[in-house]
């Protein structure tokens, strides 16, 4: 059963958004910004105790409902029946898929030192999980004819690199998903995309970017984090959040971000 943290709030929910693979920094900060917007979230991941106390945080400072659900995205029984926890909230407007798997440290390997479990394994949490999710919340979507579907990537995606089979492959079929996806329900309402983060994410830098007036102003020190090559999530969150509010006559259905310095991920 799903874990509750939730604190009333006055602003009715808008549906439920559901981000897969929630750590301290991307999936935190998207599952912030879809609370601080109005929706009820569900947030996934292998570890209970860490999401929970997430989950908590979330909901205390935004007044939202905010569920932590265990899941392991290389187990399909686990994905089906944390999803099963997942739709018993409701109609599933939104899936963020987050999740990736890549040993650490992370360094190059020699192709033939690669354990063939490890490379399956991120093949299955990369984007055989990714399939399951989507067939979870899928039929809800095209039943009310509307959803957004957002997978992310990375530089991996774009490129084979030498010494990074396992990250590459997983994140090639990734890409490939998201564009089958797209072109087969984007036609009954579904928008489906790929967002590449090329760079690499670090900690919130600022006072949360949620705190941006109507108006478009920043708070103070907005646009400092640059110069250390990170990549700041609550930056990267309003481009979720952007992706998901596009009006279906010009639909996104890849986005590259990165950081302006020419800091590379690889």
């Amino acid at each position: 059963m799903p874990k509750s943290s939730s604190i009333s709030s006055s602003t009715p929910s808008k549906g439920i958004a559901a981000i897969v693979g929630v750590g301290l920094k991307l999936g935190k900060s998207i599952a912030r910004k879809f609370a601080h917007e109005g929706y009820t979230v569900a947030i996934l991941s292998r570890d209970l105790g860490s999401l929970s106390k997430i989950a908590e945080e979330i909901a205390r400072e935004e007044k939202a409902q905010v569920f932590a659900i265990r899941i392991d995205c290389s187990d399909t029984r686990s994905i089906r029946e944390a999803f099963e926890g997942v739709l018993s909230l409701g109609f599933v407007e939104v899936l963020v898929y987050n999740a990736a798997y890549q040993p650490l440290p992370l360094h190059p390997t020699n192709f033939t030192e690669i354990p063939v479990n490890s490379f399956e394994k991120s093949l299955a949490v990369s984007s055989v999980g990714a399939f399951h999710c989507a067939q979870q919340v899928l039929p809800g979507m095209v039943e009310r004819g509307r959803g957004t579907i957002l997978f992310t990537g990375c530089s991996a995606s774009l490129g084979g690199m030498s010494g990074f089979s396992e990250l590459c492959c997983g994140k090639f079929a990734l890409r490939g998903l998201s564009q089958c996806l797209a072109r087969e329900f984007q036609s009954q309402g579904i928008h489906v995309a790929h967002v590449i983060i090329d760079g690499l994410v670090g900690a919130p830098r600022m006072p949360s970017i949620l705190q941006r007036t109507t108006t478009g102003e920043q708070p103070s020190g907005v646009g400092g984090r640059a110069a250390d090559g990170l990549m700041d999530p609550d930056s990267l969150a309003q481009t979720y959040w952007h992706l998901h509010l596009q009006d279906r006559s010009a639909w996104t259905q890849e986005i590259d971000l990165r950081p302006s310095t020419t800091f590379r991920f690889f």
